[in-house]
């Protein structure tokens, strides 16, 4: 960090080098984040082939990838406020290998109703173990290293997902689906031996009587945690943020089609369906790049600053709506890529701004429920559009239409964060550095 505030980067090495425990969180993200998107390039590929190309297949595919986190965010907001997080997440871990192993089963057409039972089960547990591990970080950091951390994550995820969606259609098409599978099942081995090797106090534990099984149905501890996050609207309307960017989740369906549809890559030796296969990672991977220079330059412009952030959540949301404007015009693969990298940065941003706020301004022992409900309503708006992309494509909606209308879409959300800017007017003080 410079002397006026701005996160460089040697802040982020700097991080590393000096926090084992944070450096052992940053590995186990990137080797199974890395895995997770290689393999679904496979999935959705195999459920086209499957469904006879039907984009309805994949959205509700993404449906059971984000709604249970909906579903079970009372639950997982209680354990992580009333178990050891660091706990929580090795358990995610090692259920979701087991689960992903089982897909090598479900590859038969007759069998392909269990892709979306383990679908729905692996994402029961990315619901308890995300929330674990945003809610962990302010006790792996210090608070001035809260931003560089989240920032640090949201560049990682951005890179694994670049990465991953770029190799893993090349690999699927070259050494099969079941490649990237394997690939997946041991990343998330991997990720839970260093999550194992992570050593870090978690005061939400001190003094807590031991967790008996009738409190994952007693919601007054989520009663409780709706009451702290009402009592302040700029807490709500910041937990609202990933609300609004939510609707961006039409992009699974959409940009998958797009790669299928409009934007085959084909050169010598690849057949149709390969071609088809490599477009979407290739699509994907500027989303992916895109979410990867968001945050770069976001956090170097805003450094610490709780305003410029809420100012860069505006930005984002511009950015997100001008780039599915531009995509739904876009004539060829190159634009198309530009069109996503400018709205998957604004995207990104967003999201790192929202979760260092939502962290820094909510208190250790309600963090796991803030952030529970946090996924919850996001997970909410993801479904809701990508569910909604599917059917209108597979009514006859021309894929640039709908992909223009998310664009348009966005600037709802936008709005509404312009608005609810009055209430850091005319409420009390509150800091603005972290």
């Amino acid at each position: 960090m410079d002397s006026g505030g701005r996160i460089t980067l040697p802040a982020y090495a700097k991080l590393l080098r000096g926090n084992a425990n944070f450096r052992n969180l940053w590995l186990a993200q990137m080797v199974s984040e890395m895995g997770d998107w290689m393999y679904i390039v496979a999935i959705y590929n195999r459920l086209l082939e499957a469904t006879g190309g039907s984009a309805k297949s994949i959205g509700f595919a993404f449906v059971l990838q984000v709604l249970p986190q909906m579903l079970v965010a009372p639950m997982a907001g209680v354990l992580n406020d009333r178990l050891s997080r660091r706990t929580v997440m090795i358990i995610s871990d090692w259920a979701r290998a087991a689960i992903v192993a089982a897909m090598l089963f479900a590859q038969h057409s007759q069998m392909i109703w269990l892709i979306y039972v383990l679908l729905f089960l692996e994402t029961v547990f990315w619901a308890l173990f995300e929330p674990a591990r945003s809610a962990s970080i302010p006790n792996v950091v210090s608070e001035k290293d809260v931003v560089v951390a989240n920032s640090m994550a949201s560049i990682t995820w951005s890179f694994n997902f670049a990465v991953g969606f770029s190799i893993g259609g090349f690999i699927a098409a070259l050494a099969g689906r079941n490649a990237v599978f394997v690939i997946n099942v041991l990343s998330f081995v991997l990720s839970a031996i260093l999550i194992t090797r992570m050593r870090f106090r978690e005061p939400h534990l001190e003094n807590l009587p031991a967790l008996r099984a009738r409190e994952l149905a007693d919601f007054s501890p989520i009663t409780a945690g709706v009451r702290y996050v009402s009592e302040d609207k700029r807490l709500l309307a910041t937990l609202l943020v990933k609300f609004g960017l939510g609707f961006m989740g039409a992009n699974w369906v959409l940009v998958t089609m797009l790669g299928e549809r409009k934007f085959p890559i084909h050169f010598s030796g690849v057949n149709p369906e390969s071609a088809g296969m490599i477009g979407m990672s290739v699509l994907m991977g500027s989303r992916g790049l895109g979410a990867l220079i968001g945050p770069l330059i976001g956090t170097w412009l805003a450094g610490h600053n709780q305003a410029r952030m809420r100012f860069g959540i505006l930005l984002g949301f511009l950015a997100a709506s001008t780039g599915y404007l531009l995509l739904g015009h876009a004539a060829s693969v190159p634009i198309a890529c530009l069109a996503l990298i400018l709205g998957h940065s604004g995207g990104s941003v967003i999201w790192v701004f929202s979760t260092t706020l939502l962290q820094i301004n909510s208190l250790d022992s309600f963090r796991g429920r803030v952030f529970s409900a946090e996924f919850a309503f996001m997970t909410l708006s993801m479904s809701v559009s990508s569910a909604a992309a599917g059917v209108l494509v597979d009514a006859g909606v021309p894929l640039d239409t709908v992909v223009t209308s998310v664009g348009a879409v966005m600037l709802i959300p936008g709005a509404g964060w312009l608005a609810a800017q009055r209430l850091w007017r005319h409420r009390g003080p509150q800091p603005e550095s972290v």
